[in-house]
């Protein structure tokens, strides 16, 4: 697995990631997502009900994209493969939620669920245009 360099590190610490997954007709489907980076690895807590967690579940391969709002010609792109477990208690969207200050159970419906989306780096372009 590729290791994210410690020059774009800090971008792990960011509020905001732009997550790419693969649509049914085969197109690209952008969101805008909240996750916890641990390591090399990138985790995000996701609906069941969601049209991101359907094509993560059809096809793995995923795209983060985490740009520097400070030096907009810096960025992280993270390409690589999703892996989706069960979050059933919650126990991973709580520490989500402590992060951005948000109960995540107020944006699910009753009887939905949440999942780990658990993103392990196949490739990983850390870009630097500023100098």
């Amino acid at each position: 697995m590729p290791a994210i360099p410690s020059s774009h590190r800090d971008l792990l610490d960011g509020q905001f990631a732009t997550l790419g997954t693969v649509g049914p007709d085969g197109r690209p489907q952008l969101s805008e997502i909240w996750f916890l980076a641990a390591g090399d690895t990138i985790g995000i807590s996701l609906n069941t009900a969601r049209q991101k967690t359907k094509n993560l579940l059809a096809n793995p391969a995923a795209s983060l994209f985490l740009l520097d709002l400070a030096v907009p010609y810096r960025y992280l792109e993270i390409r690589g493969d999703a892996e989706i477990s069960p979050d059933d208690d919650y126990s991973f969207a709580d520490r989500v939620g402590a992060k951005y200050n948000a109960n995540l159970r107020d944006h699910d419906q009753p009887g939905q669920s949440r999942v780990i989306v658990t993103i392990r780096p196949v490739r990983v372009n850390a870009v630097d245009m500023s100098t």
